[in-house]
């Protein structure tokens, strides 16, 4: 099954979507955004970018778990990883974000 994301509003009131494998697993999570268009532009730059390793940023948190940011080509954020136990799971991490970032299918969570 191929991922999807899911376009949702805080308790603040503020949009976010998270990008999800076939698994149902959150394998991106994006920032928030004050309107909805932002967000819906969010997920295109997600869409278009993640195929492309030259996008991915590879960190070490300071308690050493490992995770990623993609970046747009004007290399803001566009998505953070969760934290990994090892270099391997984060590039296992990459590797699905690659595979599901493409998709086109959008849920809706927002009740809006």
């Amino acid at each position: 099954m191929a991922g999807w994301y899911e376009l949702d509003k805080s308790s603040d009131g503020q949009f976010y979507f998270v990008l999800k494998a076939g698994n149902a697993e959150v394998i991106l999570t994006s920032e928030r955004y004050t309107t909805r268009p932002a967000a819906e532009s969010g997920i295109a730059s997600v869409q278009k970018n993640s195929p492309d390793e030259a996008r991915y940023e590879r960190k070490t948190a300071s308690d050493g778990r490992e995770h990623f940011n993609l970046k747009a080509a004007n290399h803001q954020v566009i998505g953070t990883s969760q934290l990994y136990s090892s270099q391997a799971a984060r590039e296992a991490g990459i590797t699905s974000v690659k595979a599901n970032g493409p998709s086109t299918t959008i849920k809706d969570k927002t009740g809006d």
